[in-house]
């Protein structure tokens, strides 16, 4: 998959969430050098459909809820270990979201 088909920011972040695909997840974790998993992609599609009924790019605290359904308290350190450099630097990134503005978290 060429992600060059996919409009970017300087900073490798899509343009438009709405040319995120799989595919274009898979690519993006291969620049991050990230093997995507199961939990990886848990994340990845929680942060899509959060994306879809929201228009917005799900904030670090809500994905970490996500996650302490099925981990409990261990879920925020899991978060940042699967996205080692960063909620924001990799996870939206992969998910297909735009560079977040404001946010401090990762």
């Amino acid at each position: 998959m060429n992600t060059d088909l996919t409009e970017r920011d300087a900073e490798g972040y899509l343009i438009d969430p709405a040319d995120w695909n799989e595919d274009v997840a898979r690519a993006l974790a291969e620049e991050e050098n990230l093997q995507l998993n199961d939990d990886h992609w848990d994340v990845i599609r929680f942060m899509r459909d959060y994306y879809e009924e929201h228009q917005v790019a799900a904030d670090a605290r809500f994905v970490i809820k996500h996650l302490a359904e099925r981990m409990g308290r261990e879920a925020q350190k899991k978060l940042f270990e699967l996205f080692p450099y960063g909620y924001v630097k990799q996870a939206c990134k992969i998910a297909g979201m735009r560079r977040p503005r404001a946010w401090s978290t990762g």
